[in-house]
């Protein structure tokens, strides 16, 4: 039987193609030439400008499919290098986001990712970060070292680094070393410290424990490293009851109306953190700053000092609200220093309130305040 020679079809396939797409949308014609490219051994896809665009429509259309990180890591698609970056950041705490952080670093673009950590949006940065932890392999100290002692970046994104840098055993031992030299920034301590003392080489742990420590509960037993406690699960409804009276949440936050504004409404923060990010944001709150969120000091002329959450800025004055709720505006006139902070107004040891169970109750109920 005679047969037509693959080459021959994908010229026919991309002919149909030039001669009939209509606009920039899938086509079957595009899905008929991506079939075809597929079944030609070691097909080279920039030969074909019909054939490449037909494929990045195609691409396209289907983000964040296996098939879609399949092409790109076959052709090396440098051309998608944006929006994979886009895509990674988007989904950083999903298999998609990380396979498309991946794929920027096979195709040598993981520059876009460090860049990244500079964007205007802290969210962002934060993901491109943890991004590299888990992605960088042997160059993720060398991108995310500098981080740690980087005074102008927030103390969310440097927890990150440290996180980062603790997922592989050399970086654990390179941020061993600092803590031991006693170079580490003293807000990065508990984030070193869950880090180190949940390393499964017990000499790392045993020699972090000289330096490092979790702080203690309410009932003075020391708190387990966050990699154990998210193995756990709790009781959500003693858990509301933590929330309203031994873990003070109320005073400072709102649920379904009840409460204080001084910090996040929580009434759909279950589905906006997962249980890791949870037992992060009431354990390392400044490594864990909202959007919007973010503490301020402000020291009048004459020696008065506020700390708080910004309000409102104006040319004619400032509004902060404290700890407590309360609001206090002050006339530009009468600034002497005005300041964004970098710990949170939220307290640093609420675990010294609640036992550990009491703690796993806490994040228990936190996670059923969904949408």
């Amino acid at each position: 039987m005679f047969r037509i020679p693959l080459s021959i079809v994908v010229c026919f396939a991309i002919g149909a193609i030039a001669f009939g797409q209509e606009g920039n949308s899938l086509s079957p014609r595009d899905k008929l030439i991506v079939e075809t490219v597929l079944r030609i051994k070691d097909f080279k896809i920039e030969s074909s400008a019909p054939a490449k665009a037909a494929l990045l429509r195609y691409l396209r259309s289907q983000p964040g499919t296996e098939q879609y990180f399949e092409l790109i890591e076959r052709f090396g698609l440098t051309d998608v290098a944006g929006e994979l970056t886009e895509f990674a950041i988007a989904h950083a705490d999903e298999t998609a986001g990380v396979r498309a952080a991946e794929l920027l670093f096979k195709l040598d673009r993981q520059k876009l990712l460090i860049d990244a950590i500079s964007a205007e949006a802290s969210e962002h940065a934060v993901a491109a970060v943890a991004l590299i932890g888990r992605v960088g392999g042997t160059k993720t100290q060398e991108i995310l070292m500098p981080l740690i002692a980087a005074s102008d970046k927030s103390a969310e994104l440097r927890a990150a680094a440290v996180a980062g840098i603790a997922r592989r055993s050399d970086g654990q031992r390179a941020l061993l070393k600092i803590v031991a030299d006693g170079k580490l920034p003293a807000d990065l301590n508990f984030a070193a410290a869950n880090a180190l003392l949940s390393s499964d080489d017990k000499t790392i742990v045993a020699e972090a424990a000289k330096y490092l420590q979790l702080p203690a509960t309410a009932d003075s037993q020391p708190l387990p490293p966050i990699s154990e406690l998210i193995q756990k699960r709790g009781d959500p409804v003693a858990g509301a009851i933590v929330f309203r009276k031994s873990g003070t949440c109320i005073n400072c936050h709102k649920v379904k109306g009840e409460g204080k504004e001084v910090g996040p409404d929580l009434s759909e923060i279950g589905s906006k953190l997962s249980r890791e990010a949870m037992y992060v944001a009431v354990l390392n709150p400044s490594a864990a700053v909202s959007h919007n969120f973010e503490t301020y000091s402000l020291l009048t002329i004459d020696g008065d000092a506020t700390t708080g959450l910004l309000v409102s800025e104006t040319d004619a004055a400032v509004t902060l609200r404290n700890a407590e709720g309360i609001d206090k505006t002050v006339a530009r006139d009468d600034i002497e220093l005005f300041q964004k902070q970098a710990k949170s107004l939220m307290p640093q040891d609420l675990q010294r309130l609640m036992t550990v169970p009491q703690l796993i109750d806490l994040i228990e109920y936190t996670l059923t305040l969904t949408k």
